[in-house]
């Protein structure tokens, strides 16, 4: 796979406010726990934008006096969120960055861009049947400008956390979910239209489950 030299730039500002997320559910830990698993293999339903905000706000979302829902070291949150929608109800498929403060999306690119995705990560084209994909990436001078060279190691504790966390979310919605590591930086950048401060980290690929 050839890589992508040059990041696309945001051809748009549209902005589209989430569902409030909810607080509690019928769903203890402890089942979400057990009923979390990878899954690839996804149906043709859409997401609902309730089960998506509720995603988005678990992996960064303001839980309380404007800290997050996974823990950063120095609660310096070098973290950036973005979904890739390609089959999300009342949601045109694009890219887009969440914005944690306000709990909403920033639309980056437009169209759909998972099956680019699926070929950035080497090829595996399970990830473009899934209805939606959340990626994350991180400005690592955030974390390094306080700890120094330790402070990348932070940062991919941290992106483990905020992965967690919505895997299983995904599991309490019912949905299916899976971790992706494997893919090329600088294609995957393009495909999100990062900004150039920002490198890709994880992919997690959600969709209801194929039955």
């Amino acid at each position: 796979m050839n890589r992508v030299e040059i990041r696309n730039p945001p051809l748009t500002s549209s902005s589209t406010r989430l569902h409030k997320p909810l607080r509690e559910s019928a769903c203890a830990l402890e089942r979400a726990l057990h009923e979390r698993r990878s899954v690839r293999e996804f149906g043709a339903a859409p997401l609902s934008p309730a089960a998506v905000s509720q995603l988005l706000w678990s992996a960064q979302g303001v839980s309380h006096d404007g800290h997050r829902t996974a823990p950063s070291a120095g609660a310096l949150y070098p973290l950036a969120l973005y979904l890739v929608a390609g089959h999300v109800r009342d949601l045109a498929a694009g890219v887009y960055r969440y914005e944690p403060a306000e709990h909403r999306l920033s639309q980056v690119a437009a169209g759909d861009r998972r099956n680019a995705l699926a070929e950035a990560a080497q090829g595996q084209t399970w990830i473009a049947d899934a209805a939606a994909i959340l990626a994350i990436a991180a400005v690592e001078r955030r974390t390094t400008g306080k700890y120094g060279a330790r402070g990348v190691r932070y940062i991919h504790m941290e992106a483990g956390h905020a992965g967690q966390n919505v895997l299983l979310q995904a599991a309490a919605l019912g949905l299916g979910a899976a971790p992706v590591g494997a893919f090329e930086d600088d294609a995957v950048a393009a495909v999100l239209s990062l900004r150039a401060s920002e490198e890709p980290l994880y992919l997690i690929a959600v969709g209801e489950p194929r039955e």
